[in-house]
């Protein structure tokens, strides 16, 4: 009976084989050469000046390292600050040092900070972020630092239709100063990311940070033109203290959009064939989209992160088959009015400040124009430590249910008593 059994299965392998060529002329990948064995660390310090909007997750790489270095370390200290405060954010291990109660994220993080191979990942980044981040080694040698400028946007403007770009709008400066200022803050606008939905109306994104134009900046800051740095950065004097007074900051504009989804791409003929001999074909088979699910107490910020998500990335969010924009759920979209409750982020995070009950649904997140997670999201009604059982909206009904039950139980009980002792009372009374 089990060599029965078997048949199929080593028919169906035997078939693999046959429509599957790839799999007889398989060659084990080869070892890839270590790049920090290659790349040799700066004989003097430096720091890569780095801007980002205020919200964005961004990963700093530990560039160069030495070969015996097995664990780094990455060291932080704030802007215009001594030696003496620099901190680490990470034990030789890899542990996290920082306070999680700072972070209103869900999905368990339990800190902003992390290291996943020697890179360090700072999540939902924010202007307190801003300073100078060193890879290093327990006993402080130090390999490669950045110097992070995490800027806030002032400005959140919305384009309800396409408009043709100018060269105007690439770069605004304005001067400051003198007739020959000492320095010139400008704007820098990013390249317009791709639509982020596809088939369905979408947005697209463009960031404008904050930069300043000097010959008296520092040299150890460095970038390509060692004349610009962004404007918080350490490489910026601190004679210049009206550009920290400057009306001149990050800014994010949104417009709409509408492309055509592409064709799928096509699979091998090997493949189809081997799933058209099992009885499936290619329009049944499901779409390559991530499943997570997560449970949440309500009444408490929720933070939902699409999966894979870069800084520089277009991200949509749907509600089930329901478009969530920008220009209806965006921070600041109105300036003095409220805040909604369903907010996204400069980082393309989609807030819940709070998370109710009725937030409970399948949410999907989109990169780069195509659906790429889907999300099922539970909100549950939790008890905290400053709430009391009767202070639960459902106390009052849990309560009649439960006197109800227990008054029908009583009663059948006594019923029953009765029933028993009448029945007695009749036999007794028969026989005698």
């Amino acid at each position: 009976m089990s060599n029965a059994s078997s048949i199929p299965f080593i028919v169906l392998l035997l078939l693999l084989l046959v429509l599957c060529p790839e799999v007889w002329s398989y060659e084990p990948p080869k070892e890839k050469q270590d790049v920090f064995a290659t790349t040799a660390c700066p004989a003097f310090l430096t720091f890569t000046n780095a801007a980002y909007l205020a919200g964005v997750t961004l990963e700093l790489p530990c560039h160069c390292k030495p070969h015996q270095v097995q664990s780094v370390v990455w060291f932080f200290r704030k802007h215009l600050g001594s030696s003496g405060e620099t901190r680490a954010l990470t034990d030789h291990h890899g542990n996290k040092l920082l306070d999680p109660r700072r972070v209103p994220h869900s999905a368990g993080l339990q800190s902003r900070f992390s290291i996943r191979l020697f890179s360090l990942l700072i999540f939902r980044a924010g202007a307190d972020d801003s300073g100078v981040y060193i890879c290093g080694s327990a006993r402080k040698d130090f390999f490669y630092g950045y110097d992070v400028d995490i800027q806030e946007a002032r400005t959140l403007s919305f384009t309800p239709r396409l408009t043709p770009e100018t060269a105007s709008n690439k770069r605004k400066q304005s001067r400051l100063g003198s007739a020959r200022p000492l320095y010139r803050v400008f704007t820098s606008f990013r390249p317009w990311s791709v639509c982020d939905r596809c088939g369905v109306p979408g947005e697209q994104v463009r960031v404008g940070l904050c930069y300043v134009h000097s010959r008296l900046l520092h040299v150890r800051y460095r970038r390509a033109n060692q004349t610009v740095a962004s404007c918080g950065s350490g490489a910026v004097p601190r004679a210049f203290g009206k550009l920290k007074q400057s009306r001149v900051g990050a800014k994010l504009e949104v417009r709409s959009c509408q492309v055509i989804c592409p064709p799928p791409a096509p699979r091998p003929s090997n493949i189809i064939s081997l799933l058209a001999f099992l009885g499936y074909n290619s329009a049944s088979l499901p779409v390559e989209v991530q499943v997570f699910y997560l449970n949440h107490p309500a009444d408490r910020v929720l933070t939902l992160g699409c999966p894979g998500a870069r800084a520089n990335m277009a991200v949509a969010w749907d509600r089930g088959s329901e478009p969530i924009y920008r220009y209806e759920h965006a921070t600041g979209r109105t300036l003095g009015a409220s805040a909604p409750r369903l907010q996204i982020d400069t980082g393309h995070h989609l807030l819940f400040n709070p998370a109710k009950v009725q937030d409970s649904g399948i949410y999907y997140c989109w990169l780069q124009g195509r659906q790429a997670a889907e999300i099922r999201l539970l909100v549950y009604l939790h008890l905290g430590r400053r709430q009391s059982v009767t202070s639960h909206p459902d106390f009052p009904i849990a309560v009649k249910a439960m006197l109800t039950w227990y008054a029908v139980m009583t009663a059948v009980f006594c019923l029953l008593v009765f029933g028993r002792a009448g029945v007695r009372h009749l036999r007794d009374t028969h026989v005698d």
